[in-house]
């Protein structure tokens, strides 16, 4: 099988990339790294014979002419996250993550099966309105509270990836899976998400130690299972309509101060807790139902938190600069 990962030297893109190559699969990795990293993991993959690293800006048509064919999946991984990026420069956001979808929809053919990454914060408005469940199933409103507010740049551009790819593979006859990602985390992932912070901080000494939004709850998902979820729902037999699928961990829910102090437990460390708002727009809580990814694939999620947090904070320990 051979395989496009769009964005393929970013987070999720490597681990998948990793997967797909211990697998026995062909692999093509298209990256602008600017996020993306071309560090020793990439490093790793770069000499296998069946590895193809390609470095080309996604937003522009002449990556897209120049990239070969013939790939039975092809995944977009590529897209300007995390909350700094969002709040600095949000049109940013909008622009690559649009470009991107819709210069692959452009160029995608019939012959390949797509994956492309959504996020939760497509609904996030919904539950802060209070008109969502949580845990939440994929058929519930897709709310943007205040389309002004930078935060919501991320949501606006993966609803529209969503409704694009829903609708040109339809028109175009490709199969296409959108599967919304849920706190999915684990080593190589940058520093500015929350586990990565807190390891990080842990690891410098912090001491009061600062904890942003202590009371409000997520379910994490470790980038393995996550990278579990998406092998198995690529493996489906198609429908004929493309289905879009909650990916994530809802065996275990926890509460920020409870995962800071998971995390000092795992540094050995023991600082003064400081309790602080959460970040301007930040959902008060996050888990999926993933009834529907159960019922398609027979998925449970694998990696406990405990047991993500150590690899997690053992990967930054030992290869993130302090």
């Amino acid at each position: 099988m051979r395989a496009l990962l769009l964005g393929g030297a970013g987070f999720i893109g490597l681990h998948l990339a990793r997967r797909l190559v211990h697998d026995g699969h062909r692999v093509t990795i298209v990256d602008d790294f600017s996020r993306g990293r071309d560090d020793r993991d990439l490093a790793g993959l770069r000499d296998r014979p069946n590895v193809e690293i390609i470095s080309g800006d996604l937003t522009h048509p002449a990556t897209w002419a120049a990239l070969p064919r013939g790939f039975d999946q092809t995944y977009l991984l590529a897209a300007v996250v995390g909350v700094r990026n969002v709040e600095s420069d949000p049109a940013r956001v909008v622009r690559v993550n649009s470009l991107a979808a819709l210069h692959l929809l452009d160029w995608i053919d019939a012959d390949t099966r797509l994956f492309f990454a959504s996020t939760s914060e497509v609904y996030a408005g919904g539950v802060d309105l209070g008109i969502v469940p949580v845990p939440t199933a994929e058929d519930v409103p897709v709310v943007v509270a205040d389309p002004r507010a930078p935060r919501f740049s991320y949501a606006i551009s993966k609803l529209l990836g969503e409704a694009a790819v829903v609708h040109t593979a339809r028109a175009k006859g490709f199969p296409a899976v959108v599967g919304r990602f849920h706190n999915v985390y684990g080593p190589r992932m940058g520093a500015d998400h929350v586990i990565p912070e807190l390891s990080l901080r842990a690891l410098r000494g912090e001491d009061p130690f600062r904890v942003y939004g202590a009371d409000q709850h997520r379910a994490f998902c470790h980038v393995d299972d996550a990278v579990e979820a998406m092998v198995r729902l690529m493996a489906v037999p198609p429908t004929g309509e493309t289905e879009i699928v909650h990916i994530g961990n809802d065996a275990e829910e926890t509460n920020i101060g409870d995962l800071a102090k998971l995390v000092l437990r795992t540094a050995g460390v023991d600082p003064r807790l400081d309790p602080a708002p959460a970040p301007a727009g930040a959902v008060a809580r996050r888990c999926p139902d993933l009834s529907r990814l159960r019922a398609l694939t027979g998925y449970e999620p694998a990696v406990t938190l405990e047991e993500g947090v150590r690899r997690t904070f053992d990967w930054y320990r030992e290869f993130w600069p302090r």
